[in-house]
């Protein structure tokens, strides 16, 4: 599967946005949608869980939906590919600088609509192996 073209320096750029939505965050450790924000979380970054079926997950409050937070630059999609259009017009609402889509995700119609709200979409990459191949 492809991904975006961001190069690397507009995916550190990317990732100096420390406000990150997790659409999707798992309470089941041994997840992606667990480990990925715990580890950004553990380096720097702010995680606000999104996930309607827990109130808390790392000690951080749960939102249910995107829609109840505010203030996030980068929205962070644990979705499958078929339900991201849906994450992505509430997202667009909140208008955050980014929209990233995680490993295994790509939804060709949600990422033209971030696009033409003027939000970059990343998709089909990891940030945990984004941040840790860049930060090396």
């Amino acid at each position: 599967m492809e991904h975006d073209s961001y190069t690397d320096d507009e995916i550190r750029d990317i990732l100096s946005l420390k406000r990150v939505a997790v659409i999707g965050m798992s309470k089941n450790e041994h997840k992606a949608a667990h480990y990925v924000p715990k580890y950004l979380s553990e380096n720097g970054f702010n995680i606000i869980p999104v996930n309607p079926t827990t109130d808390e997950i790392l000690g951080k409050k749960c939102f249910s939906t995107i829609s109840e937070v505010n203030d996030v630059d980068i929205i962070d999609v644990f979705r499958p590919s078929d339900q991201v259009l849906s994450v992505v017009e509430e997202a667009i609402k909140k208008r955050p600088e980014v929209i990233w889509l995680q490993e295994g995700i790509h939804n060709v119609e949600a990422e033209k609509l971030a696009r033409d709200n003027g939000i970059k979409i990343v998709y089909n990459r990891c940030m945990l192996a984004e941040h840790q191949r860049l930060s090396s």
